[in-house]
């Protein structure tokens, strides 16, 4: 799959150094596949949960959330946001 846009990794690990490590794990396993629908996400990420249109990841043992939109007939992973648990609990990233 591909991911749009990875600059936003990149920001939030420069934010939380801690972060970078699992969001770096994520990618390259997002990357590595093809998931045809939601049956084969969650095959791979047991943790990922569907809230609406998006999908959030649970990232790093559950510190970080990874807020998305997949593409799944184009490959296509849209990262809306990537967001602490505590900054996730407050839902301000919800539609």
């Amino acid at each position: 799959m591909k991911i749009i846009s990875n600059s936003a990794l990149r920001a939030f690990a420069a934010e939380h150094p801690q972060a970078d490590a699992p969001l770096k794990g994520w990618r390259r396993v997002v990357e590595k596949n093809r998931y045809a629908n939601w049956s084969d996400l969650k095959a791979s990420f047991n943790s990922v949960d569907r809230v609406g249109d998006l999908v959030v990841f649970d990232i790093g043992g559950n510190k970080y959330r990874l807020i998305s939109y997949i593409r799944f007939e184009k490959q296509i992973v849209y990262i809306k946001a990537v967001l602490t648990h505590q900054e996730y609990d407050k839902g301000a990233w919800k539609p």
